[in-house]
């Protein structure tokens, strides 16, 4: 039994304040139709999508396996099935927000080769530590094309080292160094320290906030707000 057989997640009526999805083919809107009808049309319809979303995180999988040498091809089913279960529900969920801008298998779709995409990346770091101290800090001071530009990287690593130690709170440290240099993934994060991936970039956002102000206090600057990570 998959996720399709049990799922109990219902279609929501449409908001009166919301107009109506402008489909951009008659298979979207047939799509839509189904997956809102009653009884056992929804029923098929629901099982019709959780094969097309299968299909999607297979590939996914399948694109991204040689970044798990460790796995077995057992364990890389078991990462599709549970991203097409998940992104069923997802796409359930909100259904009422698809506004028939692109195909409705080409939105769907894209549920399933994110949440492999995640799945992927937490069971590469699975057992592993997170780095969560500032180990890559050697590196930037290695690149010196120039005795001028080492300088002048010099005193801004310096001063940027100084700001995250000094500047930021415990909590803020330890995501930027996790996330930004030790490379530690946004989702793989979230889960270990059972928080959201929302909170953890509001995190980031404050962090590099205080971080440009110390800098520009003092001459220095790390780009504009605009250059952070999306």
């Amino acid at each position: 039994m998959t996720v399709a057989d049990t799922v109990s997640v219902r279609p929501m009526k449409a908001s009166s304040t919301h107009s109506e999805p402008a489909f951009s083919d008659a298979a979207s809107r047939a799509w839509v139709t189904a997956l809102q009808a009653p009884g056992h049309e929804r029923d098929r319809a629901v099982a019709r999508l959780h094969e097309l979303l299968l299909r999607a995180a297979r590939f996914e999988v399948n694109r991204r396996r040689a970044t798990l040498p460790h796995l077995r091809g057992d364990d890389f089913d078991d990462l599709a099935i549970q991203s097409a279960d998940d992104a069923l529900i997802a796409v359930l969920a909100k259904l009422d927000s698809y506004r028939g801008d692109s195909r409705f298998t080409t939105w769907a779709y894209k549920f399933a080769l994110l949440e492999a995409a995640v799945k992927l990346r937490r069971r590469a770091w699975q057992g592993r530590e997170l780095p969560l101290r500032p180990e890559a800090w050697p590196r930037f001071a290695t690149d010196r094309p120039s005795p001028q530009l080492s300088a002048e990287r010099s005193e801004l690593f310096d001063e940027l080292h100084k700001a995250i130690s000094n500047e930021l709170t415990p909590h803020q440290r330890e995501v930027l160094v996790a996330t930004t240099l030790n490379g530690v993934p946004i989702d793989v994060l979230a889960e270990r320290l059972n928080t959201t991936r929302g909170a953890l970039y509001k995190t980031l956002h404050d962090a590099r906030h205080k971080l440009r102000a110390y800098l520009a206090a003092r001459g220095l600057g790390i780009g504009e707000e605009g250059e952070e990570d999306a």
